[in-house]
């Protein structure tokens, strides 16, 4: 069975909060973005994690049959764009983050409500 949009939000959203990510927000940019339908934007505390939690969000969708199809700035880690087709995830650290304010961007998009599991241990958490 082919998992919906919101499932693959979900997943993406555990495997960024697993890692440590913070700040963790999902738009639904349908009918305002001609590239995808849903952003996915998050936080690392430095390039180095952003870089590690971009490369295990890759992996774990790879894992579950999901194709990246495009990357932009695994080698700097300040700011990773990962394209999935219909989900682009954008890791930034913090200053990128406020400086870019892709949220003010989209200020017309829909917040996604996120499901994501706090109370399960996370390795290293």
């Amino acid at each position: 069975m082919k998992s919906t949009p919101f499932d693959t939000l979900n997943l993406m959203a555990q495997v960024i909060y697993d890692k440590k990510g913070i700040n963790i927000l999902a738009l639904d940019v349908k009918g305002l973005s001609s590239l995808t339908d849903y952003i996915l934007i998050a936080e690392g505390n430095v390039d180095r994690h952003v870089m590690s939690i971009a490369k295990n969000l890759i992996e774990e969708l790879r894992e579950r049959g999901y194709k990246l199809l495009h990357s932009e700035g695994l080698r700097a880690g300040d700011w990773v764009v990962l394209d999935f087709g219909e989900i682009m995830v954008h890791l930034f650290m913090p200053g990128m983050r406020e400086k870019y304010s892709l949220e003010k961007l989209w200020g017309e998009s829909k917040i996604v409500d996120l499901e994501i599991d706090v109370s399960k241990p996370a390795i290293g958490r």
